[in-house]
């Protein structure tokens, strides 16, 4: 008699892969579990405009959400600013939707260019039209926004980022950048 195949069976049938809701912000790439703060500031350093998501996601569609949540009121009265004279962005930020979207609100663009955004320009020859302005001169001032960032992970919770719900992350944010506010007005050190 021929032996009888052996069928191993798992007790309890497979999962699915389960996911963060999107209220969490937080997402999954080789490196764990991560999140993306995307900060707007002034001149000076001061945050006006904080989202948070996860972190696989690209930067390119987040631009538009970021400007959104821009206001600064006015001294005199009247509604508040809601457009930058400039952007300042790295090159994740570099598309053409982006740039489109900046040059419709007559904001300047100091984006550099993507490496695979200029292959494929130079790639289509005259085609590919020219390349988008950029200002190295002013692109040296987006060393505040990494700045505003530095000093905001100078708190423990910011650094490690233990909150689970991304509003408790981005509220710990903003408390930070506000402190830095406040160290601006007044005396305080």
């Amino acid at each position: 008699m021929a032996p009888t195949p052996v069928v191993a069976r798992a007790r309890f049938p497979a999962r699915t892969v389960s996911y963060e809701p999107a209220d969490h912000g937080i997402g999954r790439s080789r490196g764990g579990l991560t999140t993306k703060a995307h900060l707007a500031t002034d001149g000076n350093g001061r945050g006006l405009a904080v989202l948070i998501t996860a972190g696989q996601a690209a930067d390119c569609p987040v631009m538009p959400a970021v400007l959104d949540a821009i206001a600064v009121p006015r001294l005199v009265g009247g509604p508040p600013r809601r457009n930058p004279d400039q952007v300042l962005a790295d090159k994740a930020y570099s598309s053409a939707a982006n740039r489109k979207l900046l040059r419709s609100k007559r904001i300047v663009a100091v984006i550099p260019q993507r490496s695979d955004q200029v292959a494929n320009r130079k790639r289509r020859g005259r085609a590919g039209g020219r390349p988008p302005g950029f200002d190295s001169d002013a692109y040296k001032g987006r060393n505040v926004v990494e700045r505003a960032f530095n000093k905001a992970k100078h708190w423990r919770g910011v650094a490690t980022r233990y909150d689970k719900l991304a509003c408790t992350y981005r509220a710990g944010i903003v408390m930070a950048l506000t402190v830095e506010w406040l160290k601006l007005l007044g005396d305080m050190t």
